[in-house]
């Protein structure tokens, strides 16, 4: 792991994680201080920490991430064209920083990995004064990151993780989560895999042996199921494997006519490809063509899948092609800055920290609790999802869900993926105690130090 930062300005403050998980005074006690909390910031300047797989098998997000949060930095500092800060229905930031403090970053690798992820948020807190961590393209790395925010007494602004239980069974009181989540797939993808499909279909899940792929498995098998669907077999596979050929094996006699990928990145793409490679996509089982499912896409997975992906539905947070105000606006800036379109992984990471940055700006504060409470049923519009809520009792954002499907003629390397259907938010909208978010907390905002 190393973490870089961008310039140095003084703001380095040694040991400030080592008292931060003693303090958790009620919001109303911090909310208006400037002082007292985990790496206030003193100077003329504010750090955030961003931490993204720049290694392992969701490096190609990770590397997507980043791009969006330098441009993200750009614009906050007054740079480039603005971006969604000029559709953002909220009107406070105005280019000048945050709470005119330049903003400034410090990066890390957290390699698709809890351990390592964490070691580096720990780092950029305790060494580099970080007042707010976001990242990840794991929710694996994302649960375990938000709990050391947690204790830490600083923001987790999630990055890509998709598993119900980061705003389920590990919601925190300093997490907020922008991206959709597993459930939210289920309920958009469902009515559409029966309407073209059918209600009479035999499912065989591979799922990534970790807490997303079980979430997205269990959220998946119980939409389809209440439609008619059975599910046959459900086979956990490695985040580590890179050749599924053993796995597609047995499916071809499973007695399965539908084949459900809960695997996501470079997995998805080796998955997908060993499938097809078996021919699964030409046969027919009980009478009907075999299909493949993924029910979380992206754009890059489908570029680093190629043809495979062409006629297979799954679900999306966000797409480049939408054309709202604030999407025709990031994609304006993102691709004038880099030259390609953006990924999911960017709009959220990018989206994340203008919401940090205004809850800021709208609380007048970096105390955490502060900006818990800016962001707590905050409603807002222009940031390329349509109306969104970030729900006060669990921290998730609810927006409309996009179901898209792979593209027979696609028109360009980055044209690969169509939107189906524009999942209405009131579809995927469930209550905080639903059974697949059970056990979870929020617990009380902690400033830290």
């Amino acid at each position: 792991m190393s973490n870089s930062k961008l310039t140095r300005r003084g703001l380095i403050k040694t040991g400030a994680f080592a008292g931060a998980a003693g303090l958790a005074l009620p919001t109303y006690l911090r909310a208006d201080g400037h002082s007292g909390f985990t790496n206030a910031p003193t100077g003329d300047t504010v750090t955030l920490g961003f931490n993204v797989p720049q290694s392992g098998p969701y490096a190609d997000e990770g590397a997507d991430e980043l791009r969006a949060y330098e441009l993200a930095v750009e614009h906050l500092n007054g740079g480039g064209d603005g971006g969604m800060m000029n559709t953002f229905s909220s009107k406070v930031l105005q280019g000048n920083g945050i709470m005119g403090k330049k903003v400034e970053y410090v990066t890390g690798d957290t390699q698709t990995k809890s351990d390592a992820a964490r070691a580096s948020a720990r780092s950029m807190i305790e060494k580099d004064g970080a007042v707010m961590i976001t990242g990840g393209s794991s929710s694996g790395v994302a649960v375990a990151v938000q709990a050391l925010c947690q204790e830490a007494g600083v923001i987790f602004m999630a990055g890509l993780t998709h598993s119900n239980d980061t705003t389920g069974k590990d919601r925190k009181a300093n997490g907020f989560r922008h991206f959709f989540n597993s459930y939210m797939s289920g309920a958009a993808l469902a009515p559409v895999l029966a309407a073209n499909y059918g209600k009479d279909r035999k499912a065989y899940h591979l799922t990534a042996d970790y807490n997303w792929g079980y979430t997205t498995e269990e959220a998946v098998k119980s939409s389809t199921e209440a439609l008619g669907w059975e599910t046959v077999n459900a086979v956990k596979t490695p985040l580590t494997q890179t050749d599924f050929s053993s796995y597609i094996a047995p499916v071809l006699q499973s007695g399965a006519d539908v084949l459900v990928l809960n695997h996501y990145g470079g997995n998805m793409v080796n998955s997908l490809t060993n499938a097809v490679q078996f021919g699964l996509r030409d046969k027919q089982v009980n009478g009907k063509n075999f299909e493949i499912i993924v029910p979380l896409y992206s754009r890059l997975m489908a570029k680093g899948a190629g043809a495979n992906v062409k006629g297979i539905f799954g679900s999306t947070n966000w797409h480049w092609s939408l054309q709202d105000e604030g999407s025709k606006a990031f994609v304006q800036s993102f691709g004038t800055k880099y030259g390609f379109p953006p990924s999911q992984a960017a709009h959220t990471c990018y989206v994340q920290t203008l919401l940090y940055a205004d809850a800021v700006e709208r609380a007048g504060s970096f105390n955490p609790c502060a900006v818990v409470e800016a962001l707590e049923d905050y409603e807002f519009d222009g940031l390329g999802n349509g109306k969104t809520l970030y729900r006060g009792s669990d921290h998730q954002c609810f927006k409309d869900v996009l179901v898209v499907k792979g593209k027979e003629n696609p028109q360009s390397e980055f044209d690969l993926l169509e939107v189906v259907e524009v999942t209405p938010v009131e579809q995927v909208t469930y209550a905080p105690d639903h059974p697949q978010f059970a056990g979870g907390n929020l617990g009380t905002c902690n400033p830290g130090a």
